[in-house]
């Protein structure tokens, strides 16, 4: 338990150190976006890798398919909804928008440190750290710069923080005594609620604002994962 709660407050931190980078500090749209590909690119693979894959090799290769199409479709409906329908500029559309992404993410990563080793998580959680902190700096700038007071801004991305880690702990506590390959199916289901954000919201963006290096930063972003799952492997 110790180390979940170590591995959630740095995951969860580092939305609270990017939101105060983004309101506080300077950030270029070009790095913002080169820094955004990057993570999503780390992301990407760390899904992959160890989230979706061992849940084809415990749940089985249909579940674990059904199981990233349900994620990714509820997703991109609920992403609609705010962002066509209710408004993703309002406070609570806005906040919603914010913690959509990441709310799978740190179920996953609950799920994940289940039965698992200090180096095990390696990829998925250093890939949501690096994830967190160049998405929260560019949606707090956003936030900062359409009139939310930078006050209100930290609130509310120390209440989205909050949210995450509860997530995260939610998803190691109840799930605990869950069988593998309905831990599987839950993996799946989250992995395709942040492969879906990845298409709609965060590679996007990096192109707007970085052009075609969010390419090549994309790339670095996939052997960055790459080079941390084989940390976590060794």
């Amino acid at each position: 338990m110790m180390m979940t709660l170590i591995v959630v407050l740095v995951v969860s931190g580092a939305l609270l150190a990017g939101a105060a980078w983004g309101i506080y500090g300077s950030l270029s749209k070009p790095v913002e976006g080169f820094l955004v590909a990057l993570a999503g690119g780390s992301l990407l693979l760390s899904v992959v890798t160890e989230l979706i894959e061992p849940s084809v090799d415990k749940a089985g290769l249909l579940p674990a398919f059904v199981g990233v199409a349900v994620g990714a479709v509820v997703f991109t409906a609920v992403d609609y909804l705010i962002n066509e329908k209710w408004g993703s500029e309002q406070g609570g559309g806005l906040l919603a928008a914010i913690t959509l992404d990441g709310i799978p993410e740190n179920l996953a990563l609950g799920v994940a440190l289940i039965g698992a080793g200090p180096m095990e998580v390696a990829a998925l959680a250093g890939s949501i750290l690096l994830s967190n902190l160049p998405e929260a700096a560019g949606g707090a700038k956003e936030m900062a710069g359409s009139g939310i007071s930078k006050g209100r801004a930290m609130l509310l991305w120390g209440g989205t923080a909050a949210l995450l880690s509860v997530a995260a702990i939610a998803g190691n506590l109840l799930l605990d005594t869950a069988g593998e390959g309905t831990l599987g199916i839950i993996r799946c289901v989250a992995a395709g609620a942040v492969v879906a954000s990845l298409s709609t919201e965060v590679f996007p963006q990096a192109f707007k604002e970085d052009s075609y290096s969010a390419g090549i930063a994309t790339a670095l972003g996939v052997l960055l994962a790459l080079g941390l799952g084989e940390l976590g492997g060794g």
